[in-house]
This record gives C-alpha cells, structure tokens and sequence, in this order.
C-alpha cells in the first residue's frame, strides 16, 4: 500500500532560537539558501508523500505562505528577466499538497499527532518533525516506508547515539531481527544515562498505522507533562509488531543555536553545489 500522507508537527514557538523566530517561525529560518522545513518537505517528496498536513499553532501562517503559489512575486521576476528564480518559486508553490490543523495547546507530540486524525484518509501515515534533518540515499523517509511495506507493520527509524546522550532521546529497546531491524519491546522518553542498555535512538522519523490515534486519545500525561507518542507506541507494540528500523543515512539537529550552527556547517559540507565553498571559507579562518 502507498503511504501518501504525512504529519509534520510545526507548532512550537522556537524559543530556544529567540529573538530570530519573534516573528518568523523557527523552521523558515534559512539553512543556506533554503528554509529548514524545506529540506524536510524534500523528503517527503522524494519519499514518494503527496500530502503534507502540518500541525500549527494560531498565527503561524507563514509555512503555509512559503508552500503556496505567489503569482505577482512569479510575474515580477518574469518581467525583471529573471525566469530561472521565477520557477524556483513557482515549484514551491506546486511541490506538495498542503493543510494544516491547529493545535490550540502544546501539549507534547502525540497531541499534536492526535490533532490530524480527522485530516488523515489512509491506513498508514509518515511523521517527520522538523527540528531534524535527514540525508539518505534512498530518504530515510522511504527506507522507513519500504520496511513497511516488506513487514506490515508500523516502524520508527533510529540511529545509535553515545552512551552519554541517551537522555536526549527517545530510546528503543527489544530483540533484533536482522543487522537493522528490531521489534520494539519498550521506548523510554529520555532515560537518565546508564539507565538503559541501549543507545538506539529515534530522530523523528515514523510510519505509523491509524490504529495509533486510539491509543493516543487514551494517553495520560507522561514526561513533563506532556501527551508522549512514546506511551502510545508503549501500548501499541503489547497489542502487534511495532519495528524499528536503524537506518542508513547522516542526521543534523536545528533544535538550538549550537546544534544549528553545526548543521549549517555540516549539511554546507554535505551538499555537493555548497562543499566547495564551505571548505574554502573555513580554510580561511585556519581552524
């Protein structure tokens, strides 16, 4: 079956990036020469995903703005004979099929899931967030669906991550199938280092099956107060298969100022039309 649709949470206020996102929301600000949220949008898209619904918050209506068309911005750089960017613009406008539900609270990630239920038509969905940039080659997002499609069942991507960050993450544990794959047994939302013996690590990468949003309308409030997709997938992996998946592919992180620089930098070097530029001015600085 053809997973078409996928959830990508954008309600956050992004304070950890003040005073840049005061007013422009944290995932327009430009890695580069592209927005970060684009690169996520790309994705998808090259993942095979026809539909984007993002999760927002009241006011935030400038992602939307970025993916619709703007005929006069269209028609002004046609006339400046500029049609090359024209039709960068325009493709942004034609590149995905957008909507949008709001979350009126923040109430953790698997509220914000919850939101799209009535906007979800499939069997099986993609959740991608926007503070974490995958490269892969396939995306991570179609590696994610491929596995899907082979197994039947729902699946997150992780990645292994020093023992000394296990707190930072949401972290898997349970039996592996083969070189990549494991079945979930138990997710621990940000365990105290040391505590778990696993450093298996998901960066916001799912394929998740609707059955998930009656789990989710059940959740109590988990870590910080908040409704955890890590409970529902808690919950849901007792009652079926739930895998995850380690996958192949390079992850940078915008969640702060610091992990944000080192993305600038590190996806800089990763793009093959930026690396020669990137390693030239850092020689400059002779770091």
């Amino acid at each position: 079956m053809k997973i078409k649709t996928a959830i990508i949470p954008v309600a956050g206020k992004g304070t950890r990036m003040l005073p840049a996102t005061k007013e422009i929301p944290k995932e327009l600000i430009p890695i580069i020469d592209k927005p970060m949220i684009q690169y996520v949008i790309e994705e998808a898209v090259e993942s095979g995903i026809e539909n984007i619904i993002f999760v927002t918050s009241p006011g935030k209506h400038q992602i939307l703005d970025y993916f619709s068309r703007n005929a006069g911005l269209e028609k002004f750089l046609e006339d400046a004979g500029k049609p090359e960017v024209a039709n960068q613009v325009r493709k942004l406008g034609e590149m995905i099929n957008v909507s949008s539900i709001i979350q009126k609270e923040q109430l953790g990630l698997g509220h914000a899931i919850l939101c799209a239920r009535k906007l979800v038509t499939d069997e099986a969905f993609a959740v991608l967030l926007g503070d974490d940039l995958v490269f892969g080659n396939p995306p991570v997002t179609k590696q994610l669906i491929d596995i899907y499609s082979n197994k039947g069942s729902p699946v997150i991507g992780v990645m292994d991550v020093p023992a000394q960050d296990v707190n930072k993450y949401g972290i898997v544990l349970g039996p592996k199938l083969d070189d990549r794959t494991l079945k979930i047994e138990k997710m621990v939302e940000k365990p105290s280092v040391g505590s778990v013996n696993s450093t298996l690590a998901t960066p916001g990468r799912y394929i998740l099956t609707k059955n998930i949003f009656s789990y989710l309308e059940n959740l109590n409030k988990g870590a910080g107060g908040e409704y955890q997709l890590t409970d529902a997938i808690n919950a849901m992996a007792k009652d079926c298969e739930f895998l995850a998946y380690q996958f192949l592919g390079e992850r940078f992180d915008t969640g702060n100022i610091e992990s944000y620089v080192d993305s600038f930098i590190g996806i800089g070097l990763h793009r093959e039309d930026t690396r020669a530029m990137f390693t030239k001015i850092l020689k400059k600085y002779k770091l």
